[in-house]
């Protein structure tokens, strides 16, 4: 049985104000990274309707072009942990976001890339892509190189400046700016598209990026160097300490866990099931739901605006939310572990009302906006839980590494629903009945939150904390 702690139950007996509020400024800057991060994947799905015309892509080429993105992501997550944990929070982040800056801005030079990417191909006789198509690929694929640092990043900094108490609704709210950024590209990029060109909405929202990266500069530092923070503070934040993690290595680092000694525990496969199985269901939302609406509703550019506003403004109070939800059970007497499964289970039920957006989608376009936008919001609060499971159960300096592995594997299961996604669509819609497609894969939507669900508790019925790293 885990002992009371009195310095905590000290510290939270004292006002917020006499504690301090500057790790709310940390999940602040998260908040905005995530937001631009967002913003720069979502142009290209905004886009691909005109896009598709333009260069003559089919469903197929599409997704070629995205499966990228999340292949890349994938593997890149694997190492951004092990990175992050090496190069320290601050410096990596600076890291990643130049990378996925440049990879977005990129996109705008995509024909010429693409031309150099052919010819090269073709000089080593490998049979050439299609230009526009090659170009894109190169773009997405710095994009999701850089993007791979920001989840395990935030994660790792959200544990560094919250105790385990608060860290799910910090990670909501910080992940609500996956929300905002699909909120503001449908507003921004479509309208900087018809007046400057498709070229100028990934440059503009591109640069975005570096202007965010001053103000992390600025004002990140790890707690025990952080100035702005309050002793009173710091020792919230530290009020319910990990266990000691296990001896430094010579030179005073600590030991850093091989990837085959974190795949040992079950709840580093606890954790990686659960992305593999519901992190697809995210990006083909993310990516999709343009093409579903061009496709079935005939509506494109600026006519998109306000069905996705409207869809992942649902997905913001999912974010926070369902980042709240697990205080819920846990203050009805629940150990953190089974309030915040609980809430997961809750929150996996919702999905199930993706299965009638098809069914009733001939009512018109708000009848699957609006019950998509459950499913997604739904993804937002399981997200926000599944994240801090990790911070709940390894030390920190474990958090990134445990992060990359499992968003490595959501970004496989992103790469697998895409690729099936577009095979359907190009075979359903040659028969004339692409709704059929739809079909199939809102029905995995709507059932991969519970399947995960069950998977996880069956791998970890009950909280274990890992102290042997």
């Amino acid at each position: 049985m885990n002992q009371p702690n009195p310095q905590a139950a000290g510290l939270a007996a004292e006002p917020a104000a006499a504690i301090g509020k500057y790790r709310w400024t940390i999940c602040g800057l998260l908040f905005f990274a995530t937001t631009i991060n967002y913003l720069d994947r979502q142009v290209l799905s905004l886009l691909a309707p005109s896009l598709s015309k333009e260069f003559g892509w089919s469903n197929t080429d599409y997704a070629n072009i995205a499966a990228v993105f999340q292949f890349v992501y994938a593997i890149a997550m694997l190492f951004a942990g092990r990175v992050i944990d090496k190069m320290g929070t601050r410096r990596a982040f600076v890291l990643a976001i130049v990378v996925w800056s440049l990879g977005a801005v990129l996109h705008a030079y995509s024909v010429s890339v693409g031309t150099t990417v052919s010819n090269l191909l073709a000089a080593v006789g490998i049979a050439a892509v299609p230009v526009s198509v090659a170009g894109f690929m190169v773009g997405r694929a710095v994009l999701a190189l850089g993007e791979a640092g920001n989840f395990p990043a935030a994660i790792k900094a959200t544990a560094e400046y919250f105790p385990k108490k608060e860290r799910s609704f910090a990670t909501g709210i910080f992940n609500s700016g996956a929300n905002i950024g699909a909120i503001l590209a449908p507003i921004t990029v479509p309208v900087i598209a018809e007046v400057w060109g498709w070229q100028a909405a990934f440059i503009i929202i591109g640069a975005i990026g570096f202007v965010w990266m001053g103000f992390w500069l600025v004002f990140y530092e790890t707690p025990a160097r952080q100035k702005r923070l309050s002793r009173a503070e710091l020792d919230y934040i530290n009020s319910d300490a990990e266990a000691p993690a296990a001896p430094a290595a010579a030179g005073g680092a600590p030991r850093k866990a091989s990837w085959f000694k974190l795949l040992s525990y079950r709840q580093t496969w606890a954790f990686t099931i659960g992305k593999f199985m519901t992190d697809g269901v995210w990006w083909f939302f993310l990516f999709w739901l343009p093409k579903f609406m061009s496709a079935q509703y005939g509506v494109s550019g600026t006519e998109m605006v306000m069905p996705l506003a409207v869809l992942y403004s649902m997905t913001m109070f999912g974010s926070i939310g369902g980042g709240w939800f697990p205080t819920f059970f846990i203050n009805r007497g629940a150990s953190v572990y089974h309030g915040r499964m609980r809430a997961m289970l809750t929150i996996a039920v919702f999905p199930l009302a993706v299965l009638l957006a098809q069914p009733l989608g001939y009512l018109g376009i708000w009848v699957p906006v609006i019950l998509i936008g459950i499913g997604a919001s739904a993804h937002q609060a399981w997200s926000a839980n599944l994240f801090t499971t990790v911070s709940d159960m390894f030390p920190k300096h474990s958090v990134g590494s445990v992060v990359g592995i499992g968003g490595m594997a959501g970004g496989l299961g992103g790469v697998l629903i895409t690729k099936v996604a577009g095979k359907l669509f190009d075979y359903y819609g040659a028969l004339g009945h692409i709704q059929t497609g739809y079909m199939i894969m809102f029905t995995f939507c709507a059932l991969a939150y519970l399947s995960a669900w069950c998977i996880m508790k069956a791998l970890v019925p009950a909280h274990k904390e890992i102290t042997d790293l």
